[in-house]
């Protein structure tokens, strides 16, 4: 019984993991933060700059990004610049190759069943003729 918390435990904070890239990634704002910064560090001036809102606004943004552990940022002296964090889709990528393999699993069921209901009413309609 032990292992079984032990497993529906982890499965919690994995969702919970993915419940926050995915909010993190659900606003087209915070989607243009990180397309951004593919391209490379940027300070949050210059991030800001291109977003029409006041600050506060713009920094709760990055504040639910680096929630996410989608983006970091540090400090140096007045300058905080963000930076995107390596390996943060890892999560996402394996929770979505998950999915895949599950519906292409029920989608390859599904074709069989299909090509064996086909098969039949071949079989039928041969058979009255």
């Amino acid at each position: 019984m032990d292992i079984f918390c032990a497993i529906l435990s982890f499965m919690a904070k994995y969702d919970s993991k993915l419940d926050l890239l995915f909010s993190a990634l659900s606003d087209p704002t915070r989607r243009d933060i990180l397309t951004r910064l593919s391209f490379g560090t940027a300070s949050i001036t210059e991030l800001a700059e291109q977003h029409d809102m006041a600050l506060p606004s713009f920094l709760k943004h990055l504040n639910k990004l680096e929630e996410a552990g989608l983006i970091h940022s540090e400090k140096n002296g007045r300058i905080r610049t963000c930076a995107l964090t390596p390996d943060a889709f890892t999560p996402m990528q394996n929770w979505l190759s998950e999915q895949r393999a599950i519906w292409e699993q029920r989608l390859n069921q599904f074709d069989r069943y299909a090509l064996e209901l086909k098969r039949k009413r071949e079989n039928e309609t041969g058979s009255k003729n």
